[in-house]
């Protein structure tokens, strides 16, 4: 299949299931496919969407490690999530049955049994560009695959070479970033956007994509899901910096042609042993903001936390929230409810179940 039907089965979904989303796919019937193919864990790089508390031992301002986030996480936990409860990476390895959370590699109290089921590696604030990372102090990419090359050596001292490098090539990978390389550093920081015009810069962050992918498959990277940007055009808090009532479309453009390009990128791999699939959130979420009562949302436009305007991080510390987050598209300013997150999950479980196991 090529990607581009992918991308469509996706878009599919989420248009014509709504609010039955839930329903698409069997969870039983994924896990015996995914027993049969041998898929043995989740392996995750990316950024807050992703990041299930690597930050909190990070010398950085990006955390998420104090109410009111994970107020709806097991016993109310902040755990550094940037969520009020858990990332669609958490509700995709509950699918496969592994566990019902991704772990931070970071994350002190991590087990045997953690390592052996998955972990992630994501890093708040983090982007494809090197130096959007190192403009919040946190895990760059390639600092990203270092550690998963001590996830490697940790994996081997427990199950031995052999079993060690069969985990990680049957592993399922997954990738989603690229939001911070335009907010945090194209659009506010004056170097890349001096050295590069915006298409040029689209470029070359394929051109980073493609050099961590390349590494990832070098490493023992087999499948490969890579998830697209979201219309950050939306967010509450580009909303409000940029006085816009509705969604701001010129950053959106920006993320639909981004996503164009990963797309593209995702086709060159036919050619590798790594097979990949692409996950157009962007579509997802769009649709969410702009149907919101097909999928039981009451507020599309605003954040759940403080005036769900600018609040964000450090600013959303301590704040007071919304009564009912499920009616919430947006948890802060930036980052979505579990809700939303649980939405993107299944619809991802559906494209993974149809093209990649």
């Amino acid at each position: 299949m090529k990607t581009t039907s992918m991308v469509i089965a996706a878009v599919f979904l989420v248009t014509c299931l709504g609010a039955n989303y839930a329903q698409a796919t069997d969870y039983n019937q994924l896990r015996l496919m995914a027993a049969k193919k041998n898929m043995t864990c989740i392996l995750v790089f990316g950024d807050s969407s992703v990041d299930p508390g690597n930050n909190n031992r990070l010398s950085t301002q990006m955390k998420g490690n104090f109410l009111p986030y994970g107020e709806d996480f097991f016993n109310g936990y902040p755990s550094g999530r940037f969520c009020n409860g858990r990332l669609a990476t958490d509700f995709i390895a509950e699918a496969f049955g592994n566990t019902d959370l991704v772990r931070a590699f970071l994350d002190p109290a991590i087990t045997k049994n953690d390592l052996l089921h998955g972990v992630s590696f994501a890093s708040a604030a983090s982007g494809y560009d090197e130096f959007t990372a190192n403009l919040s102090n946190v895990l760059s990419m390639s600092k990203q695959l270092e550690y998963l090359r001590h996830y490697k050596i940790h994996l081997r001292n427990l199950v031995g070479s052999r079993e060690s490098e069969f985990i990680v090539r049957n592993a399922l990978f997954i990738l989603s970033m690229g939001t911070n390389d335009f907010l945090q550093n194209y659009y506010v920081e004056p170097t890349r956007s001096k050295q590069y015009n915006v298409e040029q810069y689209l470029n070359y962050l394929i051109s980073c994509m493609r050099t961590a992918i390349k590494n990832m498959h070098s490493l023992g990277a087999r499948r490969l899901v890579v998830v697209g940007v979201p219309p950050f055009g939306c967010m509450p808090l580009v909303r409000t910096l940029r006085d816009e009532i509705k969604c701001d479309m010129e950053l959106n453009k920006v993320a639909s042609s981004f996503n164009t390009k990963i797309q593209r990128e995702l086709n060159t791999l036919k050619e590798t042993s790594i097979r990949s699939v692409f996950v157009d959130i962007y579509s997802i979420i769009l649709n969410a903001v702009e149907n919101p009562k097909r999928y039981g949302f009451v507020e599309p436009m605003k954040g759940c936390c403080g005036s769900g305007t600018y609040e964000y991080g450090n600013t959303c510390k301590n704040l007071t929230t919304c009564l009912d987050r499920t009616k919430y598209v947006y948890w802060d300013a930036v980052h979505l409810t579990e809700k939303m997150y649980k939405i993107i999950a299944d619809n991802a479980l559906n494209v993974l179940f149809n093209h990649l196991l």
